[in-house]
C-alpha cells in the first residue's frame, strides 16, 4: 500500500462525496434528526403521567405527599371522589395509575406517637396500575417508588405499598420502597436514548450511504475503472471508509453537541475517548456497507438490504429493548450483532462515566469483528474485480 496513492483516493472520495448537494444534506440531518426523535418518542421518562389520588386521609401529611409528586412534573394528580370512581376509570382506561392514601396516614407518620405496633398500624399506601400497559405501568412504578421513598414517607420509615394490577387490591403483595437510583438519580430516559442513538446512526446511515454510493458508481463504470489502477484492494477500500468515516466524526461531534445543548445530556466520562471508539466503529459498519454494495445489483437493492438489516439492529443490538428479557436464543444472536457491544460501550461511557479499562472486553469484541467485516469487504471488492 502506498501512502500517495491512498490520499488521491481519499481526496477523490471526499471531492465526490461534498459535490453532491443531497448526499451532504442526507449526512447532516438524519444523525440529528435520528437523536431528536429517538431521545424524545422513545425516552424511558415518566412525565405529566395522568394518576388517580384517593385521599382518605385529607391532611397535612396526605396533602404534602401529593404536592411532592406534582412537583416532580412526572405525575399529574387528578382527584378521586370514591374507590367506585376510581374502579370506574381504571377500567375504562381513563387512568393507567392511581394511588389510594389510607386514612390515618398522618397519624402514622407521628414520631411522638412511638413506633407502629399491635395498638398502631403500620400505615399502607396503595398503587394500582393498569396491568395491560407493561411498560408504562413498570415505568410508572419506577418513579412512584423512588419519589415516595424520598419524601416524608420514607424518611418515616413507613415507605410500605400494596401493588396491584388491576381495580381490585386484595391479591396484592406488601412490599417495601427502598430505592437507590445510580449514575442516573433522576431516572431521566434521555440520556440511556441519547447514548443508544449513536448505535444506531453509526450501524444504519454509515452503511446505507456507503451501500448506495458505491452501487451508484458500479452503475456508472467509475468503480470499474477504479479496481483497473494500480491501487490494491486495500487501498480502494481505505479510500471510500476513510473519508466517509471522517464525515461521521463530524456527526458525532454535533450529535454530542445537540444532545448536550438540548438536553444537558453530556458524557459522563471522556468525550474525546468516547470519540475515537465511535470513530473506529465506524469503519465497521462502512466495511458492512461495501459488503452489501458487492451483492446488490441497484441502489433500490442495497437500500432493501440496510433496512432489512436495520430491523434485527433495532430489536436485538439493545438500542430500544433491554437484552436481558429477551429469550435466551435471541441473547445469544445479540452478541454476534456489533451494534450490540457499541451501544453498551456508549452507555457505559455516558451514563457510568467509565473509561478505557472498563470496556475493555468490549472493545476487543468490536476490534475483533471489524477485523473479520474489513477482510470481507476486501473479498467483496476483489471479487468484483
Amino acid at each position: 500500500m502506498k501512502l500517495a496513492r491512498l490520499l488521491v483516493l481519499m481526496r477523490r472520495e471526499a471531492l465526490a462525496t461534498l459535490r453532491d448537494p443531497f448526499t451532504v444534506s442526507i449526512l447532516i440531518a438524519v444523525p440529528l434528526v435520528a437523536l431528536l426523535l429517538f431521545s424524545s418518542i422513545l425516552s424511558t421518562s415518566v412525565e405529566y403521567l395522568p394518576m388517580g389520588v384517593l385521599d382518605l386521609d385529607r391532611s397535612p401529611a396526605s396533602r404534602r405527599l401529593v404536592a411532592g409528586l406534582a412537583a416532580t412534573r412526572s405525575f399529574q394528580p387528578i382527584a378521586l371522589a370514591n374507590r367506585d370512581q376510581l374502579d370506574e376509570m381504571l377500567r375504562d382506561g381513563g387512568l393507567s395509575l392511581a394511588l389510594v392514601l389510607p386514612d390515618g396516614l398522618d397519624r402514622g407518620l407521628r414520631p411522638d406517637l412511638g413506633p407502629a405496633g399491635p395498638g398502631r398500624a403500620r400505615p399502607q399506601v396503595q398503587v394500582i396500575y393498569d396491568g395491560a400497559e407493561t411498560v408504562l405501568a413498570g415505568n410508572a412504578e419506577s418513579f412512584l417508588g423512588a419519589t415516595m421513598a424520598a419524601t416524608a414517607l420514607g424518611d418515616a420509615g413507613v415507605p410500605a405499598i400494596v401493588r396491584a394490577s388491576g381495580a381490585s387490591a386484595g391479591s396484592g403483595s406488601v412490599v417495601r420502597v427502598v430505592t437507590r437510583a445510580l449514575f442516573n438519580p433522576a431516572l431521566d430516559g434521555k440520556p440511556y436514548m441519547v447514548a443508544g442513538t449513536f448505535g444506531f446512526v453509526l450501524s444504519f446511515a454509515t452503511t446505507l450511504i456507503i451501500a448506495v454510493s458505491v452501487v451508484n458508481e458500479r452503475a456508472a463504470g467509475t468503480f470499474e475503472q477504479l479496481q483497473v489502477t494500480p491501487a490494491t484492494n486495500l487501498e480502494i477500500v481505505l479510500g471510500k471508509v476513510l473519508p466517509l468515516g471522517a464525515v461521521f466524526s463530524l456527526d458525532v461531534i454535533l450529535m454530542m453537541l445537540a444532545a448536550g445543548f438540548l438536553w444537558g445530556v453530556w458524557p459522563a466520562g471522556s468525550a474525546v475517548f468516547f470519540l475515537l471508539v465511535s470513530t473506529f466503529y465506524q469503519v465497521v459498519s462502512l466495511s458492512l456497507g461495501l459488503i452489501i454494495s458487492a451483492t446488490s445489483a441497484t441502489a433500490q437493492e442495497a437500500v432493501a438490504k440496510t433496512v432489512l438489516l436495520a430491523t434485527p439492529l433495532i430489536q436485538l443490538s439493545g438500542f430500544a429493548l433491554p437484552i436481558d428479557n429477551m429469550a435466551w436464543a435471541f441473547r445469544w444472536f445479540a452478541e454476534v450483532i456489533p451494534a450490540t457491544h457499541y451501544i453498551r460501550v456508549s452507555r457505559a461511557i455516558y451514563l457510568r462515566g467509565e473509561g478505557p479499562l472498563d470496556v475493555a472486553g468490549e472493545l476487543g469484541v468490536i476490534v475483533l469483528m471489524g477485523a473479520g467485516l474489513v477482510a470481507l469487504a476486501l473479498r467483496a471488492v476483489g471479487r468484483r474485480a
